[in-house]
């Protein structure tokens, strides 16, 4: 294989993603368990009362099955896209939009539909960083190929690899970029705040059915799972990062499997230069490649931000607000730069190791996480129009209280686990309360 064609072949992917700043828009994907409203248990995928029949039962709102095999596996409706991750954790994508309040109009429409069918079964949708009851070898893997692959391949792996898959929820914000220039400093920024997003958006308080004596446990999750995908991608912080750098870190990691357009192949070992045919392939070919590592902070068409645990509403809409005012405000992403800049691999690594045992009280270089956050929230506010502001509220009042999901937990965990967790758990009274 040409290896400098295959480079230009994703520089050219990167480049031609590139987005007018006017048309800039904010994607998200939010990710919840559906468990047993009574034990809190997850609701397997197979099944009377399964993942699949209520898929199925979506289908009755006009969701179009997405099918492998005999399997329902995700649907899609309009700007909504449903997926199931390895352990029957249900993914809503909705497609980017311009007004945070056009996603939430998404998202609550997602929730007029699933919740009603939940209700009728005793299930619930739960918000959390990681499964708070089942055990990672009771949750069974969807029947789905790429994941039978990747369940294998992890074998191998870091030691908390099948705890990645099928026990984790998270919450994911994609951004634009209108330039290589502004890529850069986008990803650069969006990487040195990661133990910042990290510890803000800390909601993994129970591991394994037992509390989690340390903080930020999706991040050790991630330490431990594959060094190959997962991380800073390597080369982030040097002076000559860009879309060439990232283009060579893709090459340079085996895809685990690939998909011919009818059927999936494990590649092993394989790295994808060796496999990728750059004057012979097709742009989903290219795109499985991308898709195929788990940095904190991902490139495809957009910048994917991946470090935040799923929280509950409405604390997930002042993420995706507090992101957009950061990086959507070029004075905010100026002021961000300058003071990321000098930030490299060694500051992160050690901020990581800082908020597993300090949680807010945790450093990145000389100051707290609690102290970058108001910071940042402060900056997020000046970037957003007014109609914006009411989103990033509940988090500024949490952040005030110097508090995260975590904290919020731990306070009332001498309640019972069932309690502790109310606070996550979405049922029926939520839809009454959106307007």
């Amino acid at each position: 294989m040409n290896y400098d064609k295959q480079i230009e072949e994703f520089v050219s992917y990167f480049k031609n993603s590139e987005t007018n700043e006017e048309d800039f828009k904010v994607g998200v994907e939010f990710e919840h368990f559906i468990i047993d409203k009574d034990t809190l248990y997850t609701i397997s995928y197979y099944g009377e009362n399964g993942v699949e029949e209520t898929l199925k039962e979506l289908e009755g709102y006009g969701w179009v099955g997405n099918y492998e095999g005999e399997h329902l596996l995700g649907l899609s409706n309009e700007n909504r896209i449903i997926t199931l991750e390895p352990g029957s954790q249900i993914e809503l994508s909705i497609n980017p939009q311009k007004n945070i309040q056009d996603l939430e109009n998404e998202y609550f429409s997602f929730l007029r539909h699933i919740i009603p069918i939940l209700e009728s079964k005793n299930q619930a949708l739960i918000t959390v960083g990681y499964h708070p009851i089942s055990k990672i070898q009771e949750i069974k893997i969807i029947p789905k190929k790429r994941y039978d692959y990747m369940y294998e391949y992890f074998k191998t792996k870091g030691i908390h690899a099948h705890n990645m898959m099928k026990g984790t929820a998270s919450l994911q914000v994609a951004i634009d970029y209108k330039s290589e220039e502004d890529y850069v400093k986008k990803f650069k920024i969006a990487n040195a705040l990661s133990p910042v997003l990290y510890a803000l958006f800390d909601n993994g308080y129970y591991f394994e059915e037992e509390r989690w004596g340390r903080y930020n446990l999706r991040s050790f999750i991630w330490q431990n799972c594959d060094n190959d995908r997962t991380g800073i991608v390597p080369g982030t912080f040097d002076n000559n990062f860009g879309y060439r750098k990232y283009a060579e870190y893709i090459l340079n990691v085996p895809p685990i499997f690939v998909y011919d357009g009818e059927n999936t192949y494990p590649t092993g070992k394989k790295l994808v230069r060796e496999i990728f045919d750059p004057e012979n392939y097709s742009i989903a070919e290219l795109e499985h490649m991308l898709t195929m590592v788990f940095p904190d902070v991902r490139t495809k068409k957009y910048i994917e931000i991946r470090m935040m645990d799923s929280v509950p509403y409405p604390l997930n809409f002042a993420a995706v607000v507090l992101l957009k005012g950061i990086f959507y405000n070029d004075d905010n992403l100026s002021k961000i730069y300058e003071y990321v800049k000098n930030v490299n691999m060694e500051d992160v690594i050690d901020a990581n190791k800082s908020i597993s045992k300090k949680g807010l009280n945790g450093k990145l270089k000389e100051k707290t996480i609690h102290e970058i956050g108001n910071w940042l929230i402060t900056l997020a506010k000046d970037g957003l129009n007014s109609s914006e502001l009411k989103y990033i509220q509940p988090l500024e009042e949490m952040i005030k209280d110097k508090k995260n999901p975590y904290e919020i937990i731990r306070e009332k965990e001498h309640l019972g686990k069932k309690e502790s967790l109310n606070c996550c758990i979405l049922d029926k009274s939520l839809i009454k309360t959106f307007k």
